[in-house]
């Protein structure tokens, strides 16, 4: 068993409650709100917006010039492919320039950076891999299994075909390809740390659904002092 599968092992029980979600599965038959989908396209394009940079984290701490010219390639492609579809849904769901400017990311969303600054300012490149591998395989996962659904909202058929595309696949699986490269020259110890990072990651991912669809809040959060950048 390769340390890749391994992971997914592990994980199994978090992520098939993700693909049971009701917001992953309203997605798919076109129940979800848009309300709740519109909050989760801000939170989202914050998250990816700070995972991009984290990826650009994991270009300068890469031992090779060729790890370091492909983790800035996927940094790339997250500003110019997820943003920007996040972007255009931004638009299409009435998403305004000043609502942007005082956006304050929800508790999960920020504690979710966090943990993968965490990884990324004290651990190595597999650290950093296996903290961000999550969200790319998850969603890979998701958009495989809800390939030939039609629901009639056409935002949820436009991110149906973005994670379930061959573009996006073919990253997940370079990712897992080089965790796996990576696995095999470190040692146990290293091993159990980004295991333990990719656990922490697969159990926010399934908050990240949560958060969304019950449009999560702070406590207080006229006190809040989340800054958006």
């Amino acid at each position: 068993m390769t340390f890749s599968q391994q992971l997914r092992q592990e994980v199994n029980t978090i992520w098939e409650a993700s693909f049971q979600h009701p917001f992953v599965k309203g997605i798919a038959d076109g129940s979800l709100s848009l309300k709740s989908f519109r909050y989760y396209v801000l939170q989202d394009s914050y998250y990816l917006s700070h995972f991009a940079k984290v990826q650009a984290l994991g270009a300068a701490k890469a031992p090779d010039l060729h790890t370091t010219a492909r983790m800035a390639v996927h940094a790339q492609g997250t500003a110019e492919a997820e943003l920007k579809l996040h972007a255009n849904f931004s638009k299409r769901l009435g998403i305004t320039e000043a609502e942007i400017a005082k956006f304050k990311p929800a508790p999960t969303a920020y504690a979710y950076t966090s943990h993968l600054y965490r990884a990324a300012l004290m651990g190595q490149i597999g650290d950093i891999i296996a903290a961000l591998l999550p969200c790319y395989w998850l969603y890979d996962e998701i958009g495989q299994r809800l390939k030939g659904m039609t629901p009639e909202e056409p935002i949820y058929q436009e991110w149906i075909a973005a994670y379930g595309g061959e573009w996006f696949h073919e990253k997940v699986m370079e990712q897992i390809q080089r965790i796996d490269e990576i696995a095999e020259k470190v040692t146990e110890f290293d091993r159990e740390r980004m295991s333990e990072l990719f656990m922490i990651s697969s159990q926010y991912e399934y908050s990240f659904w949560e958060m969304a669809y019950v449009q999560e809040e702070w406590p207080f959060k006229e006190k809040s002092p989340i800054i958006h950048s």
